[in-house]
């Protein structure tokens, strides 16, 4: 037999039952989950900007971190809109590394999935409840979404997953905005595909059920660059790149077009000190074209308190031990920047 069996995971319904989010918890993302709704349908003209770890691997370092977006978000409120990114599971592409805190709570020791699932919801609920931030994060497993249903008001879709039908199916289901990531070949139509998919109705099997789901009209894009056919980082958050994919948005007729870039991935080639100019160079092409500043939304920066990366045995506090990371300072000073071009 292929599988062994370890042990039975508890239902999101009994972990979210153990760990309940507070009425006034409830009532802060739900405020949150507006103010994105917003932005995604073009009622507000605040930019969002999705930021935080490459993944959330140390809850003290985290909490810390998201203590100080937020009293960055009590300076430019009335801008833009911040939504720590905590990702509590990190993709790996060839299977080995490190792959998040919900699969492994502590870096240094074995997996532990009962533990991380509690150690996620934990983590998220502090965001809310102590710093009035409710988090992004991905859905990289889709069976997790009921574990954390009641605590993201950000979710994306990966590069390798958003091209899997039953992501694209979950995310239809899904009551928040979702952004689907271009996949790593950098295609386009990949994602648009993708992104019809979960803001229609979609009627499968999950989690043990047949479902059916709603469409979820938030549903939109994140450009995250591209890898050609020899291995090479193609970037795509240029002004004829975000034309294109106007273009393209129209012929489809989705709704609610929006796109939010981001700045690290394939369209930084990981070089994280490059995420300045390419957020500066998005905000100033929204600020030539009205047509460019009505689709993108936002932009999704890799931060931490520490620049760079460190391996997963390294002591460096707030330093990402995964894809290498800009530094709280000069996160800070381009937050500041991105509310003075959102004018």
């Amino acid at each position: 037999m292929s599988f062994t069996f370890l042990k039975a995971l508890p239902t999101p319904a009994e972990i979210r039952e153990r760990y309940p989010l507070s009425p006034k918890g409830r009532q802060v993302k739900q405020e949150r989950d507006k103010a994105i709704r917003e932005i995604i349908t073009g009622q507000s003209d605040k930019f969002l900007v999705i930021i935080g770890p490459c993944s959330a691997d140390n809850e003290k370092a985290v909490c810390d971190y998201v203590s100080r977006l937020a009293r960055v978000q009590e300076k430019v409120a009335d801008r833009l809109v911040l939504v720590p990114r905590i990702y509590t599971y990190k993709p790996r592409t060839n299977g080995d590394g490190y792959k998040g805190l919900a699969f492994q709570p502590n870096p240094n020791e074995q997996p532990d999935l009962t533990a991380g699932l509690i150690a996620m919801r934990k983590l998220h609920m502090r965001s809310i409840e102590e710093f009035g931030l409710p988090p992004a994060d991905e859905m990289l497993y889709p069976e997790n979404w009921g574990y954390v249903e009641d605590l993201l008001s950000y979710v994306a879709i990966g590069a390798r997953s958003v091209e899997d039908q039953h992501h694209r199916q979950t995310a239809s289901g899904f009551d928040v905005a979702t952004g689907m990531k271009n996949p790593t070949s950098g295609d386009f139509s990949v994602m648009l595909n993708s992104i019809y998919a979960a803001q229609h109705p979609q009627h499968y099997a999950y989690s043990g059920f047949e479902v059916e789901t709603s469409g979820n009209d938030l549903a939109h894009a994140i450009l995250r660059g591209g890898v050609n056919k020899r291995g090479v980082s193609q970037p795509n958050y240029h002004y004829e790149d975000i034309k294109r994919l106007l273009g393209m948005y129209l012929k489809m007729g989705l709704q609610n077009p929006a796109v939010i870039v981001d700045a690290n991935h394939s369209n930084s080639d990981k070089q994280y000190e490059e995420q300045v100019r390419i957020v500066k160079e998005v905000m100033h092409n929204r600020q030539l074209a009205s047509d460019i500043r009505q689709l993108v939304k936002g932009v999704m920066i890799e931060s931490y308190i520490e620049p760079g990366r460190q391996d997963v045995t390294g002591q460096v506090y707030g330093k990402s031990i995964t894809d290498p990371c800009l530094g709280w300072d000069a996160s800070e000073r381009l937050i500041c920047e991105i509310a003075e071009m959102n004018q």
